[in-house]
Order: structure tokens, then sequence, then C-alpha cells
């Protein structure tokens, strides 16, 4: 498992001018996302995969739906469906990224995937942080990251305009935890980072996600852009890798089935459905928070706080 080739959220592509920022109205820097919800072919098989390889607590497991996270945060919520299809070239998931509270936390789970002989597709050095980058049994793509320090971030342009991420130091990450024995299990503290999505359109990604939604543009690239509230680096990013023009996902098909945003009142939550009814886009009131889906069907659910 160690010594992964880099790979990861800019493999292959030219960066551009970082964009003006719009006078849209913004998320509240206290966002954070919630759960991530997939929907997978073997529900038991997924849930022991989850737990060995990646040290995932279950909180809750019936027959079709599993809760999955820290011991008290869920991060992940997976559904069964046993006829559900592999995704083809259409809008869906790229990839989630499940955040350690520590670089001692991602370097616990580097060594957990190498004792359950976890194969990986690549890691990264991004500067903002560091990530290793793997799929579950189905192909679901994941990301495991841990944040820098905020003042050791690069500008967006020191990292996307550097030629891209470097690869991983294994051997400096693994040292943080040298001579511990192996833990099986995430400390609390595990949250979900970001979300990472295949669109058709990079335009119409930005006209939804910054200027209805209301996130900020961190950077943006011709086939690609990295949103997020508060200065973050990202909590989505969007791509056209699957090609320009990428549909909506057809039904039964493995991958996303919705991801959440948490916002801190009911009022935050109340600012984001006003502006999109006021876009004429259909909005689907839940308890105490809403859903909507993007140009592409790809389902957003938006809280507010104590939801």
């Amino acid at each position: 498992m160690v010594g992964g080739s880099a790979a990861g959220d800019t493999a292959g592509m030219t960066t551009t001018a970082h964009p003006d920022r719009t006078a849209a109205p913004t998320l509240p820097a206290a966002l954070r996302l919630g759960p991530v919800h997939l929907t997978v072919t073997a529900l038991d098989r997924s849930v022991a995969w989850y737990q060995e390889a990646l040290g995932l607590r279950v909180h809750r497991h019936d027959a079709v739906t599993a809760e999955l996270g820290d011991g008290d945060v869920t991060t992940l919520v997976l559904v069964e469906d046993a006829r559900a299809r592999r995704p083809g070239r259409h809008a869906g998931l790229y990839h989630y990224a499940l955040l350690f509270p520590s670089r001692e936390e991602l370097a616990r789970a580097a060594i957990r995937l190498s004792l359950a002989r976890t194969p990986i597709q690549g890691a990264s050095d991004h500067g903002t942080h560091e990530a290793i980058y793997l799929p579950d049994p189905d192909g679901n793509g994941i990301e495991l990251a841990a944040d820098r320090p905020r003042e050791l971030w690069p500008t967006p342009e020191e990292e996307f305009g550097g030629g891209g991420p470097r690869a991983l130091d294994f051997d400096s990450l693994l040292a943080a935890v040298a001579g511990e024995a192996p833990t099986p299990h995430v400390a609390p503290g595990l949250r979900m980072g970001h979300v990472h999505l295949h669109v058709g359109d990079i335009a119409r990604g930005l006209a939804f996600y910054r200027d209805l939604i209301g996130f900020e543009v961190w950077w943006a690239m011709p086939s690609a852009a990295f949103v997020a509230a508060g200065g973050y680096h990202h909590h989505l990013g969007f791509n056209t890798w699957r090609g320009e023009g990428a549909g909506p996902a057809p039904d039964g098909i493995v991958g996303l089935r919705e991801w959440t945003v948490e916002l801190p009142s009911a009022g935050d939550v109340a600012a984001v459905r006003e502006r999109l009814e006021a876009a004429g886009v259909p909005v689907q009131p839940s308890g105490r928070g809403l859903l909507v889906r993007d140009p592409w069907g790809l389902a957003l659910r938006m809280v507010g706080a104590g939801a």
C-alpha cells in the first residue's frame, strides 16, 4: 500500500486565472458537511470493508441501511440496492473525503490500509492537505485526508499554479506515529471534509453552487471548480472529467444518493431556500431543512443546527 503515486483533484488539468468573486450572498463560515449517503450492492460486505479497511464504527445497521462514523458523529450512510449498476459516463460521485482530525490520525489510517492489504489508487500532498485515494467495494471513490494548519496553506494560485499536487511523502507521514501499535478504529473527530462530483458543465455548476447555494470560489479551471465557505480550500469540487455535457445519472446506479450541508441556523437555510425559489429551482421541504437537486439531479440536503 505504501508508496502510491500522486493522484487527485487536479491530475492533468490546465489552470486558468482565479475568477472574480461574485456579489451573491455567501454561506456562513461555520458551515460543515454532514453525512454522505451512498448506494451499495451488498450492505454486509460494505459494512465489513469499512470496518476493517477504514476503521469506521457502526452506529446503526438494519436490513438495508447502515450508518457509520467515529462512534459519535455519522459521516456515511449506506443503502443497499442489490440490482444497482456501476456508473457510466454521466454525472455522479467522483469521491467523498473523510477528514481526520490530525495528521497522526491519517497516518494510523494508512497503517490500517496496509494491514488490511487494501489497494489504493494514489496519494497526494496538496499543500492545504494530505490525501490518500481508494475505492470501496462498489467503486465509490474515497479520499482520506488531513488538513495542514491554515497558516501553512498555500494560496489557490500557489496550490494550483505550480503543476498540481506533489506525491504524498509516506515516510514522513508514518514517522508521525512511529513506534505505536496499530489501532483498529478511527478516533473521535472524524468528519466529512468535502464532496467532489462529476458534472456536465462548469459554468452551470458555478451558477448553481456559487450564485444560488452561496459557496465561494477557491479556484476554478476549464474542467473543474473548487468552492467552499469561510475561506476553506473546498467543501465541494466538481469536474467535467467524464466529458463535457455529461447528463444526469439514470436510476438504479451505485454511488451518491445525497450529501448534506449543515448550517448554523434555520434562518441560514431559509435564506438559501429564498434564493432557490426566486430562481425557480424546485425545493423540497425536509424537517428543519430542504432537499434540492442540482442541474444534473444530484441531491443536496441542507439542514439547520440541531436538525
